[in-house]
């Protein structure tokens, strides 16, 4: 299903989604809940990420980690385009394992930009299967592909980087826990136990985010599942915490670049 210029496509396996897009959008701060491996088709952008300014053109993978503060917006005129498949990290728990032979909690995909015309051409194979029109995704030739796209790719983090402080944990987590309640600054604020200057400040240097800003990412996140579950935009920008619809479509659009319709129509 088409609008503009993105496109989603069905996927042979589960917890996947396929995205084409060629377009001059500039996309503000924001995270997603997936791991996300794709390549350049044409053009070239710049965007901003926790792994710093990154830099990628035509023929470059790219990725992105789930929670991961990343923007982009288009080099040159024209815009860019390009192919992002993105994944659930169930999805990609069992391939990362073999891989990295057993480990998972310590893997991140640890290129965000990366020049490998072997690693394209493989992603660009895995693609093309995933997305078979007429249903003829191969279990063995998606499996092979995705292996041989992650192995260059999977990197183990720092084990000695240290987490969020503990007050700004907290914070974080009562987010997490319901997204679509209201919540004030204040609130979040007394339960870390600092002063409402400091949580911001804290909650910025250790997630990239305000407060504010994670809280839109993550009821954005629970409205896209929503809407891919089956349920209707009205009730998943009210299940969301969203005040209406429009609200959800405004911020859905920025974000993702296209609307939740679009999306609906394609995952539906």
């Amino acid at each position: 299903m088409t609008k503009g210029r993105f496109k989603i496509a069905r996927c042979g396996m589960e917890g996947v989604d396929a995205v084409s897009a060629d377009t001059s959008h500039a996309f503000g701060r924001h995270t997603h809940d997936q791991f996300g491996i794709g390549v350049i088709l044409r053009g070239a952008q710049k965007s901003m990420s926790g792994r710093g300014v990154v830099e990628a053109e035509a023929g470059d993978v790219i990725t992105v980690n789930p929670g991961e503060v990343h923007d982009g917006s288009p080099l040159g005129e024209g815009g860019r385009a390009w192919r992002m498949l993105y994944f659930d990290p169930a999805a990609l728990a069992g391939p990362i394992r073999t891989v990295t032979e057993g480990s998972t909690g310590s893997a991140e995909l640890s290129h965000p930009a990366m020049r490998d015309p072997a690693s394209a051409a493989c992603f660009l194979s895995l693609f093309r299967t995933m997305t078979d029109p007429h249903g003829g995704y191969s279990e063995i030739e998606g499996r092979e592909n995705l292996l041989l796209l992650l192995a260059p790719l999977v990197g183990r983090r720092d084990r000695k980087q240290p987490g969020a402080p503990k007050a700004i944990q907290q914070a974080r987590e009562r987010i997490d826990d319901d997204p679509s309640a209201p919540l004030s600054l204040g609130e979040l604020a007394a339960i870390a136990g600092v002063s409402q200057f400091q949580l911001v400040r804290g909650f910025s240097k250790a997630t990239g985010l305000t407060p504010h800003a994670y809280l839109i990412q993550r009821r954005l996140q629970r409205s896209r599942k929503m809407i891919a579950a089956g349920a209707t935009l009205a009730d998943a920008a009210q299940a969301a915490g969203f005040a209406d619809q429009s609200h959800m479509t405004r911020l859905f659009v920025r974000t993702y670049g296209m609307s939740p319709g679009l999306y609906a129509a394609a995952v539906n």
